[in-house]
C-alpha cells in the first residue's frame, strides 16, 4: 500500500518524459504491486502521459496498447488526447473499440468525442453521438449538451443546435455562447443580437462573439457601438481582450474611423493587454485603410517576431497608396528576415503596381511568384494584372493574358479590362467586354452603368439612351444607394444617395452656398450661370 502511495505521489509530481519512463519501469518490475493496484496506477499514468505536457502522446499510445483490459477512464484519456486538432488519430476509433470491448461511456467521453466532430465538421459522426446519448441517457448532462450545442453550431446546423438548446432543462453561459456561435457563423445576425440581448450574463467571450460576427458580417458601425457597450457594462468576467481590440480594430479600418481606431490602440496600451503579430496586422491594415501610411510602419516596426501576415499588411498599406517602390523595398526586406511571400503578398505588390503604374515591376513581379516561388497565379492575381496592363493602355497584352489563363476568367479579371475601357474611353473592346458581362450576369447593373459611361465619355449619346432603355425595360437598377462615410469628431457620419439626415444637409448647404458667394465675389464663378449650381437642400 505505501509503495502504491508513493509511486502515485511520483506520477502527480512527473516533469518530463524521462521521468515517466523510469516510474513505468518502477511500476511494471515492483513485486510488491498486485495485478490490480498496478493497472489502476498504468491507467493513473497514460492518462498523465496523455494530457499533461510533459508527456508524450505516443508514448501514451504504446502504453494503452499493452494495457490488457483498459478501464473506463484510460479510453477516455485516449479519447480526450486524440481530440486535439494536432492528432492525427481520430477519437472516435478509440470510441468504437471501447463499446466492442463491453466497456460503457460515461459524461466526461462524449464532450471530446462532439469536440472532435467540431473540429472536423463532421455533422454524420455528430448524429450518431447525439443518438448514443440519448440512448444511454446522458442526454440531460449539461456538460453533453452544452458539446452537442456546440457541434451543430460549428457544422452549421444552427436549428438542430436550437433544438437541443430549447429542451435543455438548465443553461449556462457556455449554452447561450454556443448557440449565439451559431448564429453568427451561420450569418443570422439579426436573431444572434435578439439572443444576445436576451442572456442574464455575459462574459469575455459572448462580447467577442457578437462584435466579431458583427465586423465580420459587414456591420462595423454596429460592432463598434456593441464594444462600447462592453466598456461601459464591464465587469471582471467581461474585459476587453487582444481578441476584441483586433475586431475593433478590424470595424474601424472597414469603416475608415481613424479617430476611433487611435484610442482602441490607446486603450490596448493604457490597459496593457497583449501586443502580439495578430494585433499589430490588424493596426496596421486599420491605418493603412485610414490613409496613416506613417502610424502603420511605426506599429509594424514594434511587432517583434513578423509573420507573412504582418509583412503581407504593410505591403498591402503602401499598395492602397500607390507607394510601390516602397512595397517592393519592403519585399525584399521580408526575403533578408527569411520570411517566404504567399499568394496574398503577390496580391498586394500587383496591386501596388496597378496603383502606381509600375508595368515593368508588375511583369517581373508575376512571373517571379510561378518561377521563383511556385505560387500558381490565382484568379486575383489575373484580374490584378489586367487592371495594371489596362491602366497603361496595354490593351492587346491584356486581352492575350486573360486568353492565356489556365481557368475560365472571372467577372472581376473582364471587369478590370472594362473599366480600363472607360478610363482610356476604349469603345470597341468597351462594347464587347461589357456585352460578356451582360451575358453572364444580365441583372447586374454595374456592367450597364459603365457601357453607358464609355458611350458618354465618346460623346455616343443615343447608345446611353438606348442602354438607359434596357436599363428600365428589364427594370434593372441599383442594388443598393450610392454612400460615402466621413468621420467628424470621433463619430462615423454616412451620406447616401437615400437619404440624409436634415441637420446634415442643412450644414452642407451653408457650407457649399458660402463657397458659391465666395466664388461669385471673386469674379471665378459667373453669376448667369447662378441657376445651375442652386441645389434645393431638402431630404
Amino acid at each position: 500500500m505505501r509503495c502504491a502511495t508513493a509511486l502515485a505521489r511520483l506520477i502527480h509530481r512527473c516533469q518530463s518524459l524521462r521521468e515517466l519512463r523510469q516510474i513505468h519501469a518502477l511500476i511494471t518490475t515492483s513485486p510488491y504491486l498486485d495485478p490490480r493496484t498496478a493497472a489502476s496506477l498504468l491507467s493513473r499514468l497514460l492518462f498523465f502521459c496523455a494530457t499533461s505536457p510533459a508527456g508524450s502522446l505516443p508514448y501514451a499510445s504504446a502504453l494503452f496498447r499493452r494495457l490488457p483490459s483498459p478501464t473506463l477512464s484510460a479510453y477516455n484519456a485516449m479519447i480526450r488526447a486524440h481530440a486535439m486538432p494536432t492528432s492525427s488519430l481520430s477519437p472516435l476509433s478509440f470510441y468504437v473499440q471501447m463499446l466492442a470491448a463491453g466497456v460503457r461511456p460515461d459524461h466526461l467521453t462524449f464532450p471530446f468525442l462532439f469536440k472532435h466532430c467540431s473540429l472536423r465538421l463532421d455533422s454524420a459522426a455528430g448524429r450518431r453521438l447525439h443518438a448514443h446519448v440519448s440512448k444511454l441517457g446522458f442526454h440531460l448532462d449539461i456538460f453533453v449538451e452544452n458539446a452537442m450545442v456546440y457541434m451543430y453550431s460549428s457544422c452549421g446546423l444552427v436549428d438542430s443546435a436550437r433544438r437541443v438548446f430549447d429542451e435543455m432543462a438548465h443553461r449556462d453561459i457556455v449554452s447561450w455562447n454556443s448557440i449565439l456561435i451559431g448564429y453568427l457563423r451561420c450569418g443570422e445576425l439579426d436573431l444572434a443580437l435578439r439572443l444576445f440581448l436576451d442572456m442574464k450574463e455575459r462574459n469575455t467571450r459572448t462580447w467577442n462573439s457578437i462584435i466579431t460576427g458583427f465586423a465580420q458580417g459587414g456591420r462595423s458601425r454596429e460592432a463598434l457601438a456593441l464594444f462600447h457597450e462592453m466598456l461601459f457594462s464591464a465587469n471582471e468576467y467581461a474585459k476587453p481582450d487582444k481578441v476584441t481590440v483586433a475586431s475593433v480594430v478590424s470595424a474601424c479600418a472597414s469603416l475608415g474611423a481613424l479617430d476611433q481606431g487611435k484610442w482602441v490602440h490607446g486603450y490596448l496600451k493604457r490597459h496593457g493587454l497583449e501586443f502580439d503579430v495578430v494585433i499589430g496586422t490588424a493596426l496596421i491594415d486599420m491605418y493603412g485603410k485610414c490613409g496613416c501610411v506613417e502610424r502603420a510602419v511605426e506599429v509594424f516596426q514594434e511587432i517583434p517576431k513578423k509573420d507573412v501576415l504582418a509583412w503581407t499588411a504593410m505591403i498591402s498599406a503602401f499598395a492602397i497608396h500607390g507607394l510601390g517602390e516602397e512595397a517592393f523595398g519592403l519585399l525584399e526586406e521580408m526575403e533578408r528576415h527569411g520570411t517566404k511571400p504567399n499568394y496574398v503578398t503577390f496580391g498586394a505588390l500587383l496591386n501596388a503596381c496597378a496603383h502606381a503604374g509600375l508595368v515593368e515591376k508588375g511583369r517581373w513581379c508575376f512571373n517571379v511568384m510561378k518561377q521563383v516561388y511556385f505560387i500558381e497565379p490565382q484568379l486575383q492575381h489575373y484580374a490584378c494584372m489586367v487592371d495594371l496592363l489596362g491602366r497603361a493602355g496595354l490593351f492587346e497584352e491584356a486581352d492575350r493574358l486573360i486568353r492565356s489563363m489556365p481557368m475560365e476568367p472571372d467577372s472581376y479579371v473582364w471587369g478590370a479590362l472594362l473599366g480600363a475601357c472607360r478610363m482610356h474611353g476604349n469603345v470597341e473592346v468597351g462594347e464587347r467586354v461589357a456585352g460578356y458581362l451582360i451575358g453572364l450576369d444580365p441583372l447586374n447593373h454595374v456592367f450597364y452603368i459603365i457601357l453607358s459611361d464609355i458611350y458618354a465619355k465618346a460623346n455616343r449619346f443615343e447608345d446611353v439612351k438606348k442602354v438607359r432603355s434596357v436599363m428600365k425595360e428589364h427594370r434593372i437598377k441599383k442594388t443598393a444607394p450610392g454612400c460615402s462615410m466621413t468621420e467628424v469628431d470621433g463619430q462615423v457620419l454616412e451620406f447616401s444617395a437615400k437619404g440624409t439626415p436634415d441637420n446634415l444637409m442643412m450644414e452642407m448647404g451653408w457650407v457649399l452656398n458660402g463657397i458659391n458667394d465666395e466664388l461669385k465675389s471673386t469674379g471665378y464663378l459667373p453669376t448667369n450661370d447662378e441657376e445651375l449650381l442652386e441645389i434645393p437642400w431638402t431630404c
